[in-house]
């Protein structure tokens, strides 16, 4: 077995015995053992009783988080002429049409959101097996594909995080940066919850939201009281 370090003995040892805290104890919790050298994410894990091989039960949606996730989001934005000039007005860091699938084409990805206007997406189409398994597929059901470029740009940048059920049922999302104020993260937590309570599909059978989890970057992870972190 691999010899830990004093870090993260310490951090296990400042965990053990913690289970299904508070939202506020948690946040308190992860903040206090957030020591890499970098300012780590606070990341958010939920395990959800759905079976996303079944197409009604697909748990997928956006949000807006109050206080923003502290990272700077690279935007990309498949579009041509006047929505070109909007997209790079309002901030997006990529604008193209057939130059940009080249390049993504090319292996080159230096992007975390992809936008595209509706008539783009016979060109984004043929990027699917690219963009899918990173979830950078534009979807209209979370205002990627759109006609209001500018707007989804601003968004992007905003602190919107998009979600979507991978295998197995699990949620997994960013949720803002060690550094923040407790009451902040807490605040973006509870939006995050409610934000994947409300895409409940019609199809999840029994219990929705089995396990929360919180932790950093580089810290263990603790869970959360399911009942406390869903309450408005």
């Amino acid at each position: 077995m691999a010899k830990l370090g004093k870090r993260t003995r310490a951090a296990r040892e400042a965990f053990a015995g913690k289970e299904d805290i508070s939202v506020e104890e948690a946040v308190a919790l992860v903040k206090a053992n957030a020591n890499a050298k970098f300012d780590e994410t606070v990341e958010i894990s939920l395990n959800l009783g759905v079976d996303t091989r079944h197409a009604d039960q697909m748990v997928r949606g956006v949000i807006g988080l109050p206080n923003g996730t502290g990272k700077t989001m690279r935007v990309a934005v498949f579009a041509r002429g006047a929505k070109a000039d909007e997209a790079k007005e309002a901030g997006a860091d990529i604008v193209g049409a057939e130059d940009l699938m080249e390049t993504v084409q090319g292996g080159t990805i230096e992007f975390d959101r992809c936008i595209a206007t509706p008539d783009m997406m016979p060109i984004v189409g043929r990027l699917g097996k690219i963009l899918g398994p990173r979830n950078l597929m534009p979807n209209p059901k979370v205002g990627t594909v759109t006609m209001d470029v500018a707007q989804a740009v601003k968004d992007a940048k905003g602190g919107q995080v998009q979600f979507r059920a991978e295998k197995g049922g699990v949620v997994h999302a960013g949720v803002g940066k060690a550094s923040f104020d407790e009451a902040k993260l807490v605040e973006n937590i509870r939006a995050f919850v409610s934000a994947v309570a409300k895409a409940k599909p019609t199809g999840a059978k029994g219990t929705y939201m089995k396990k929360i989890s919180l932790s950093s970057t580089m810290g263990p992870g603790v869970s959360v009281d399911v009942a406390a972190a869903s309450a408005e």
